[in-house]
C-alpha cells in the first residue's frame, strides 16, 4: 500500500499556502504536472479530496485546512530533528533560512552575509526577503529558522535579540537644503511619502508623524525606498528612511538629508527565531557576535 511521504506533505503544503498549481510547483522547483500528480497521489492514499480545483484558483476542502496546519506540524517537527542533530555536532552548520525585510535587506544583508561566511564556514546562508507578517508567519510555522526584523515583534513563541538602534532621518528635495526644518507638528501637513502597506517601517513611520493608521488624501505609496527617494527627487514630496539607507540613496537622486528635532524617531533592528528550535542557545551565540560585528 503507498503510504504518505515527506515529499507528499512538502510539496501539498507549497499549494496551501500559494492556493496556485503554478505558483506553488515554482516555489518547490518542480513541474506543475509533477506537483498536481504528488497531490492527486496523496488525495488517493486518503481516500478524500483535498482540494477544489477551479479554472482560475483553488480552494482546499475543509479536510484539506486541517490536513495543511497538521502537516505544516509535522514539518517543523522534521526540521527541529535536523536542528537537533546538527546542535549535537559543535559549530553552527547546516542550511540556515534567514528572513530579512526590505528595508533592512538592500543596506545590511551584505555585511551580515560577510560576516556569517568568516565566523561560522560551514553554514549554507539561505537569505529571503519579505516583508514583516510574512517573515513572522514563515517563522513560525518552520520555513525560517530566523528573521531580521525592526522590534519588538511581541510573539510569546519567539525569541528576539536587538541588534542595534538607528534614527529617522527627513528627505526633501535638493532645492530645499537652506531651507528651516519642519516642525514635528507640521509633518502630518506635508505632502509624506509612505511605503506600500505590509512594511513595517511606514507603521513606524506613521506612529511617528501622528497619522490616522489608514492616512488617505495627500500621502502617497511607494514599493521601496528607493523609490520613494526618487520621487521625491523627482519635486512631489518628502519621505522618511532608516539610517542605514542614507549612503546609498543619497547617491540615487537630488535630495538632501536631515537629522529631525528631538524626540528623533529611531526603531530597533534585531534577530527573531522559535524558542523551541534546538538551535536556539547557538542562535543566540550568532546574534551577540553579530552585535558586535555591527557596534564595530
Amino acid at each position: 500500500m503507498t503510504q504518505i511521504t515527506m515529499k507528499h506533505l512538502r510539496y501539498f503544503d507549497a499549494l496551501a499556502r500559494h492556493r496556485h498549481f503554478g505558483r506553488a510547483a515554482e516555489a518547490s522547483s518542480i513541474s506543475q504536472p509533477a506537483l498536481s500528480l504528488q497531490v492527486k497521489e496523496l488525495e488517493d492514499i486518503l481516500g478524500a479530496a483535498l482540494v477544489e480545483r477551479g479554472a482560475r484558483q483553488i480552494r482546499l476542502t475543509a479536510l484539506g485546512e486541517d490536513f495543511a496546519l497538521r502537516s505544516r506540524e509535522v514539518l517543523r517537527a522534521v526540521d527541529e530533528l535536523g536542528a537537533l542533530a546538527r546542535a549535537s555536532g559543535g559549530p553552527l552548520s547546516g542550511r540556515l533560512r534567514l528572513g530579512v525585510i526590505p528595508t533592512v535587506a538592500p543596506y545590511l544583508l551584505p555585511q551580515v552575509m560577510r560576516h556569517l561566511a568568516r565566523n561560522h564556514p560551514d553554514l549554507d546562508l539561505r537569505p529571503r526577503e519579505a516583508v514583516t507578517p510574512k517573515l513572522l508567519r514563515d517563522l513560525g510555522e518552520g520555513r525560517l529558522d530566523l528573521a531580521l526584523v525592526a522590534l519588538p515583534v511581541s510573539e510569546p513563541s519567539f525569541t528576539e535579540v536587538a541588534l542595534f538602534d538607528e534614527e529617522f532621518l527627513l528627505v526633501r528635495h535638493e532645492d530645499a537644503a537652506d531651507h528651516p526644518l519642519p516642525a514635528l507638528v507640521d509633518l502630518p501637513e506635508m505632502p509624506l511619502l509612505l511605503l506600500e502597506e505590509g512594511h513595517c517601517f511606514r507603521d513606524q513611520a506613521i506612529a511617528f508623524c501622528k497619522l490616522p493608521p489608514s492616512p488617505a488624501g495627500e500621502i502617497m505609496e511607494g514599493s521601496s525606498l528607493t523609490t520613494l527617494v526618487q520621487m521625491v527627487g523627482a519635486g512631489i514630496g518628502v519621505t522618511l528612511i532608516p539610517e542605514m539607507a542614507a549612503e546609498v540613496e543619497l547617491r540615487s537622486a537630488p535630495v538632501v538629508l536631515h537629522r529631525l528635532p528631538e524626540p528623533r524617531p529611531k526603531r530597533t533592528i534585531g534577530l527573531v527565531w522559535r524558542r523551541s528550535n534546538p538551535l536556539a542557545d547557538r542562535y543566540g551565540e550568532l546574534a551577540e557576535g553579530l552585535r558586535a560585528a555591527l557596534a564595530g
